[in-house]
Formats: structure tokens, C-alpha cells, sequence
């Protein structure tokens, strides 16, 4: 008689309260499982791959040690808390990852009590760990604030900010680094396993607190020269100095890998009467996959793909992507004009910038996760007569604001700013849409800020930025790719400040910024249909306006209707103060502005996500029936409101 096969052990974990019934020899089993459920699920849906495959026996061992979620467990950035998110009631939902309705790509604190903080931007998990170890040790509550951080994440300032404030937390702050790049241990084997675990003990601990009470009672020079005698050997055998020095007891480094050596290590860091503590694991991004392993890279962030042969579904080819528009435009200039030079935070190929450095390998800087670096240092080349073009994601630039301001804006440095995922991003969502770039820029004094509509004109924007010397200039562009225009040949030149007419008419007039022009268009086409003679505009410009144009088209329309993939306070709001300025409202024309709503939008694909915005040609026909006052003509009125709730 043939044994029924055992129920896998992934099968009666819906949490981490499950999980912590298991033996201790369980654990092996469960973790092959749980990466098994994720290559399964990632499979279908797409999203970030390698860095949770990575941390499948972290993410084991943290929840079977750990009191989660009375201890907060905040993983940077988030994008390895796939199986965190498997182990913590939301297995049933893991192949609904970042489609619309479904599970963020991010840990979020609305979708469960297991994520106590929201993260997607990089750095911010030592500072929200640190506010949960504190805020329990006011209130005498038992749990323990637990960051997990990965060695890129960690060339962010922020990171020591937070390290540099720790030490008031006392044991209840845990800061697991997650080194899977930087190759800054030395190798990892039994030997230091066996220290990490020698290190973290009780006994260990006990008796170095003991020597350290011994050490103060010496003359101060003595107890100095202890001090640093205990330090110096620690750092030199685990590289753990830096982290002393910041207030942290360190451990490691240990192979994140082998749960029989993360386990004990763990229990004795719960358990420590000490300080804050790190622990430096060191793991393999993609393990277990082969195709993720050995090429990490490309396993970072995937498309959905066949988990036998790793294949990933690829597109039938179509326009480039606009940051490569970017990137081939920038290196072609670059040709004859030694002074540009590239810098990104950490996104070489999301901006385009590795193109660029290929063909110019010493004018292109890498300079990590660090944008408020990224802005000043270019500020400083600018300064010194270099053309920099800081080349950073539009929600990744509001981390740099200050210096924006601070160095560039206040002392008219030409800095060029090209401002990649402009608009709505789809998959990843709220935390890394370009919602506010126009607002937060064209605020600025001196700050010149321009919005390309198709890929040709990136091509001109990008050649208008590398001329501009006279001040800060921005162009902003969209994730993914164009439209299909041909691209120009000989890049043009843009007058600061002028747009331009793309189709005449006389009735209404269309004011658009940005990548809405195609839907202007299409509306414009509506209009005409129901008899109302359709101008649009390209704007190019939201700073400095093209007022003269925007004289003309109030002078010879009865409504102008701005549109733009940018919140509120962007091109809108500055037509609005200008036509108030110059008194054009008294003459009893009808402006109305389209913008990115005042919510953060979930989710979803970017189509799907501009008509909840309200943005697609229907809505605009819809805006311009309603200033006139007239009946939609037959339009479903009821279906765009219901698309804009």
C-alpha cells in the first residue's frame, strides 16, 4: 500500500505564529518550500525576484525567532518581502503582486498588522525601527524594533543618521545588514560562523561587560587603550569597527544561508542584555534559482517568465524606451562636447545613463543611493564649468529637494535635471509615481522646467539642456516606451519659454504638458465631431510660460482647458496666476485645469491609472462640454465620474 505523500510543511504556516510550532529541523524544509512558492508566484505575476529569493532563510528565521508582529520588522525598500508576505496570512493573494487590487510589490501598512511600515524608497528602515524600539521603551511595551538592510541601501546618508542616533534604544534596536554585493566581509565559512555565534552568546557578552566594568576602574589612559584593544580585534576579524564606532554591537559575518548558524545567532541577539546590535548576513541574491543566480542583474526586477527555463516574456519589440532615447541622445552629444558629463543614484540602466557610460566611461558617476549627494556633486561640476546632468527618477529627486534648492536654484548653478518616471509608474505605484516634480520645481526662481510629449521631443529637450548655461534647467519624461515618432536626425535647439500650435482651431484651445498630448489630440478629434473647432497646444514649457501664447489663444477662444500628468500647483495652477495677473478672467474666459488627482493612486496598469485620473481623451471632451455649458452629446458623462471617484 503506497504512503500518502506528506503535506507540505508551507501548507500549515498561514503565520508566523505556525511557523514558531515547527522543530528547529523543520526549518530547512519549509524555507526550499517557501522559495518554491515564490518562483511559482513571481512567475506569473512579475516583480522584484532576486532579492527575496535571497533572503528566503532570513525571512524563516527572523519570524521563527522573533514575536512578530509585537516586534516591528521593517524591511528597506521591500522589495524582498515577497516571502515575508507568503509566511504572513497573504499566500492566498501572492499571485495578485502588484496588479491592480491586489498585493503591493512594497511592504504597506493597510494590507497587514505584519507590515508596521510602509517602505519602497531606500534608507528609511533604521530611522522607523529605530521610532518603534524607542516609542515601546517609553511606553513599557516588550517589543523590539528590527530593520533589515541591504548593502546598497546602506551607501545612503540616512542609514548612518539613524546609527548615529541608536544608542538610546538600547537592545531593543536590531539592524540586520543584508550584504549580498559589496563583498566588504571576508569569506564566509565555518570559522566565522563559529565566531558570530561565539560573539553573540551570553557568556560572551557577560564577560566582556564584566571586563568593561573592570576597564573603568583603570586609570583613564589604561581604560581608553582597553577599550580600543577590544574594538580593534573585533574589527579586525569581522570588520565590525565602523559599527562600534556608531554605537552597535556587531556580529558576523555569518552565511545568511544556513538557518543552522542564523538561528542560534538570532536567539542570542533576542536575548542580549547589550546595546543595539547588528548583524552582518551575507546572502546570494537569486539563490536556488539557477537562472536568478547567474545573472542577477537581469533576475532583479523581471516580467512574467517560464520558472522552468527562466525565460521572460520579452515585448514585440516597438519604440525605444525613453530613458535609451535619453541616454543615445546624451552620449551622441557628448561626442563633441567634453564638458557634458552623467551622474544617477544608483539607476544606471532605469535612466539610460549606462548607455551613456559605455561610450564615456570617465564622465559617468555612479554615486549609489545617494541623491542629495548626487545633486550637490553636480552642482559642484557645474560650478567648475562642467555641463552635469543629474539623471534621477522624478519621485527619487524629492529625497534631494533641499539641495535643489539650497545649491542649485539659490546660486543659479546650470545644472540639468532629466527627470525620469514622470507621471503614473503602473506596477509600482503610489511610492514611486513623478506626481509632484512640475509643483515642487517650477516653484523655483531660476529653475527652468520643460515636459517632453513624444520621444523626438526628448531628443530636443535633451540638446536644449546641454546649451542651456545660464541657470538650473529640467525636462521630465515618462516610464516605458514612445509613442513610435522617428526620431530627428539633427536635434533642435528649444526657445526658453515657447511652445508651440500642433493643430488650429477656434473655439477651445487645449494647453497640453507632457505625454498628454496624444490624448489631446484624439479629444480634439471629438471635438470637432460635435462641431466645436479644437486648437492644441504643446506647451514644452510649464517655467518660464509661454504667455504671449497664451494671450493669443484667449484673445481668439472661448475656453482653454490645461492638461498635464503632474499634481496640482504644476502648469495649471501657474496659467491660472498668470491669467489672473493679466486680468484675462475679467473678459469671461473659461479656463479649466487637468491634473493627477489629489490622492495617492494605487497600483494598477498606467492606462487603467489615467482614466482614474481622469486625464484620457473622454475626459477632456467631457471638461470642455461642461465649461461650455452644454449636454454631452451623447457622451457617457456618468461613466467618466465614475471613472474619476
Amino acid at each position: 500500500m503506497t504512503a500518502e505523500p506528506a503535506t507540505p510543511l508551507l501548507d500549515t504556516v498561514n503565520t508566523p505564529d505556525d511557523l514558531r510550532k515547527l522543530k528547529r529541523e523543520d526549518l530547512r524544509q519549509l524555507a526550499d518550500e517557501l522559495r518554491s512558492e515564490m518562483i511559482s508566484a513571481v512567475g506569473q505575476t512579475g516583480g522584484h525576484l532576486g532579492s527575496g529569493l535571497g533572503v528566503v532563510e532570513l525571512t524563516t528565521a527572523i519570524h521563527y525567532v522573533f514575536n512578530t508582529p509585537e516586534d516591528r520588522l521593517v524591511w528597506d525598500v521591500g522589495h524582498q518581502a515577497y516571502p515575508h508576505k507568503i509566511l504572513t496570512g497573504r499566500r492566498d493573494r501572492i499571485r495578485t503582486l502588484r496588479q491592480g487590487g491586489g498585493l503591493s510589490g512594497f511592504t504597506k501598512r493597510s494590507e497587514s498588522e505584519y507590515d508596521p511600515f510602509g517602505t519602497a524608497h531606500s534608507s528609511t528602515s533604521i530611522s522607523a525601527a529605530l521610532g518603534f524600539a524607542i516609542a515601546n521603551k517609553l511606553t513599557g511595551k516588550p517589543g523590539k524594533g528590527i530593520a533589515v538592510i541591504g548593502d546598497g541601501a546602506m551607501s545612503a546618508g540616512m542609514a548612518y543618521e539613524a546609527m548615529n542616533n541608536a544608542e538610546q534604544a538600547g537592545n531593543r534596536l536590531i539592524v540586520i545588514l543584508n550584504d549580498n554585493d559589496m563583498s566588504i566581509a571576508p569569506p564566509v565559512g565555518g570559522l566565522s560562523s563559529y565566531l558570530a555565534r561565539l560573539v553573540s552568546s551570553g557568556q560572551f557578552l557577560g564577560l566582556r561587560e564584566l571586563a568593561k566594568k573592570f576597564a573603568r576602574k583603570l586609570p583613564r589612559p589604561l581604560h581608553n587603550a582597553a577599550r580600543k584593544t577590544d574594538e580593534f580585534a573585533r574589527g579586525m576579524a569581522m570588520g565590525g569597527t565602523l559599527f562600534e564606532e556608531l554605537g552597535f554591537y556587531y556580529v558576523g559575518p555569518i552565511d545568511g544561508h544556513d538557518l543552522d548558524a542564523l538561528v542560534p545567532v538570532l536567539e542570542n541577539v533576542r536575548d542580549a542584555a547589550e546595546g543595539p546590535c547588528l548583524i552582518h548576513v551575507v546572502t546570494t541574491k537569486g539563490k536556488g534559482y539557477a537562472p536568478a543566480e547567474e545573472s542577477a542583474d537581469k533576475y532583479h526586477g523581471v516580467t512574467k517568465f517560464d520558472v522552468v527555463t527562466g525565460q521572460q516574456s520579452k515585448s514585440s519589440g516597438g519604440p525605444p524606451n525613453y530613458q535609451n532615447v535619453f541616454g543615445d541622445t546624451l552620449a551622441r552629444l557628448a561626442e563633441t562636447d567634453d564638458r557634458i558629463c552623467a551622474i544617477t543614484a544608483a539607476m544606471p540602466s532605469g535612466t539610460g545613463v549606462d548607455r551613456f557610460a559605455k561610450a564615456h566611461p570617465d564622465r559617468s558617476f555612479d554615486v549609489g543611493i545617494a541623491e542629495q549627494h548626487a545633486v550637490t556633486f553636480a552642482a559642484g561640476l557645474a560650478a567648475q564649468g562642467m555641463r552635469p546632468f543629474a539623471a534621477i527618477y522624478s519621485t527619487f529627486l524629492q529625497r534631494a529637494f533641499d539641495q535643489v534648492v539650497h545649491d542649485v536654484a539659490i546660486q543659479n548653478l546650470p545644472v540639468r535635471f532629466a527627470i525620469d518616471r514622470a507621471g503614473l509608474v503602473g506596477a509600482d505605484g503610489a511610492t514611486h509615481a513623478g506626481s509632484f516634480d512640475v509643483t515642487y520645481l517650477a516653484t523655483l526662481p531660476n529653475m527652468v522646467v520643460m515636459a517632453a510629449a513624444d520621444e523626438a521631443e526628448l531628443v530636443h529637450m535633451t540638446y536644449t539642456a546641454a546649451l542651456h548655461d545660464s541657470g538650473p534647467i529640467a525636462f521630465r519624461y515618462p516610464r516605458g516606451a514612445g509613442i513610435g515618432i522617428d526620431l530627428p536626425e539633427v536635434p533642435e535647439q528649444l526657445e526658453i519659454g515657447k511652445g508651440r500650435v500642433v493643430r488650429e482651431g477656434s473655439k477651445v484651445a487645449i494647453l497640453s504638458l507632457g505625454t498628454r498630448l496624444a490624448e489631446a489630440l484624439k479629444a480634439a478629434d471629438q471635438l470637432e465631431a460635435k462641431g466645436l473647432s479644437t486648437t492644441v497646444a504643446d506647451m514644452r514649457f510649464a517655467k518660464p510660460l509661454d504667455e504671449d501664447l497664451i494671450r493669443k489663444l484667449a484673445a481668439s477662444h472661448e475656453v482653454l482647458v490645461t492638461i498635464e500628468e503632474a499634481s496640482i500647483g504644476g502648469l495649471g495652477a501657474h496659467v491660472l496666476t498668470m491669467a489672473s495677473d493679466d486680468g484675462l478672467l475679467d473678459a469671461g474666459l473659461k479656463i479649466r485645469t487637468m491634473r493627477l488627482p489629489d490622492v495617492f493612486q494605487d497600483h494598477d496598469a498606467p492606462e487603467k491609472q489615467y482614466d482614474e485620473a481622469g486625464l484620457n481623451a473622454p475626459h477632456i471632451v467631457d471638461t470642455v462640454l461642461k465649461a461650455l455649458g452644454k449636454d454631452n452629446l451623447g457622451h457617457n458623462s456618468a461613466g467618466v465620474e465614475e471613472a474619476r471617484a
